[in-house]
């Protein structure tokens, strides 16, 4: 048999209900923990997390409330990017969860979302609860802040169903998705133990690059500012990406801004990076962004609405080079695509990818000692501080937090 008609063993379940097979494919893609608050509406998925998989990979982490369920998924996968699951129960467990999945829509945090819902089916609801708790479109809630979600029929579309959403919401731009599970088809006693779907043939998808030219046309432009800035929002959190940026910064003697809406991205206290991340670009760091004579955007959030304020509402001087993938996402329910940003290359692609291109492609230099082209006003003009105390005083509280 040729390699293209070879097909993948299909993985082997022991599953006896529709909810054992739904545990078992959350155990295959390496799903290490579920948040959730218990509720009747996925009780058969709670029992075969923990009767038929024994409560590990994934484990449940018991919450009480469906808002700190997605919040705790949120804080995990912003340390580790990766995914965990959470089940929210029926219509009340999701509309509890709504603030937290915005945050993490905001945030582009992946999570998959196991919501709950039904039977379906009327005639086999019980009395009243069934019924309060069925409604016709529960994605419909959250739709304009998931980045997809479904409500599957059958025990083999559910499985199809939560493989897409883990692989859709893994890829960037990442963000939450949804799958509601009908009550009834997790309780669905199974004639034979149905097949998970073969993962290696479901692959993870391989995100895009920047064409050659284009990445040739961005160095040129950096390598040739005398103040050339990077600007630098969401990135992957792995060593090598976050050495990749370092060594951007030192190969063009390029300043370094971050903000505290994204995780850490850039050591704050290098050279290259004279200011403290801020929630909001202040002070002496729109005068780095109006001196710039280019400016490479790593997926800086709001990068429109940041150049703006920093240039008194006129386009900056200096050449822009906006890199980011995040509007895939923009589907116009909430305004956090934020303002429209002028550019002189936008460029599609992961912005850790489009590092390492640029880095490639601008090759190596000799070392010397990163120096800032930006000078510091001197302490004498910077504003007097108070003594030290053991209480701190509203006035440093409030410098300190929007720093």
């Amino acid at each position: 048999m040729n390699d293209v008609a070879r097909e993948s063993p299909k993985a082997q379940t022991t599953a006896a209900w529709g909810s054992d097979a739904i545990a078992e494919l959350l155990r295959a893609l390496e799903i290490p923990y579920i948040a959730l608050t218990p509720g009747a509406s996925f009780r058969g998925l709670h029992d075969s997390l923990v009767n038929h998989l024994g409560n590990t990979r994934p484990e449940l982490l018991l919450c009480v409330h469906e808002e700190h369920a997605v919040a705790l998924a949120h804080g995990y996968a912003r340390v580790t990017g990766r995914p965990l699951a959470v089940a929210l129960h029926a219509n009340v467990g999701l509309m509890h969860a709504t603030m937290a999945i915005f945050n993490a829509w905001c945030d582009r945090i992946p999570i998959v979302l196991l919501g709950a819902v039904g039977p379906i089916d009327a005639v086999q609801r019980r009395p009243w609860v069934d019924w309060i708790h069925t409604s016709r479109d529960l994605g419909a809630l959250v739709r304009g802040y998931t980045k997809w979600d479904d409500l599957p029929g059958s025990v083999t579309a559910a499985l199809e169903s939560i493989l897409r959403a883990y692989r859709i919401a893994t890829t960037p731009p990442q963000a939450p998705v949804y799958v509601c599970l009908d009550a009834a088809l997790q309780e669905q006693s199974l004639p034979a133990p149905p097949a998970l779907p073969s993962l290696d043939r479901f692959p993870a998808a391989t995100s895009g690059t920047a064409p050659q030219e284009t990445v040739r046309e961005a160095a040129r432009l950096l390598e040739s500012a005398k103040r050339p800035l990077l600007m630098i929002g969401r990135g992957a959190n792995d060593v090598g990406a976050f050495e990749r940026r370092v060594a951007l910064a030192e190969r063009l003697g390029a300043l370094a801004l971050t903000d505290i809406k994204t995780g850490a991205s850039f050591p704050t206290q290098h050279p290259l990076h004279p200011f403290p991340p801020s929630l909001y670009v202040s002070g002496s760091a729109t005068q780095v962004i109006r001196d710039a004579d280019a400016i490479l955007s790593l997926d800086w959030i709001d990068l429109g609405g940041t150049l703006l304020q920093a240039c008194g509402g006129e386009p900056p001087r200096g050449k822009v080079i906006h890199c980011s993938v995040d509007q895939y996402v923009h589907n116009g329910w909430n305004m956090d695509y934020q303002a429209l940003p002028p550019t002189d290359l936008s460029i599609l692609a992961p912005p850790d990818a489009f590092v390492a291109a640029l880095l490639a492609t601008l090759g190596a230099r000799a070392a010397k000692p990163a120096k800032s082209w930006f000078v510091k006003p001197s302490e004498a003009a910077s504003e007097p501080r108070a003594p030290a105390s053991d209480r701190l005083a509203l006035e440093e509280l409030a410098r300190v937090i929007s720093q």
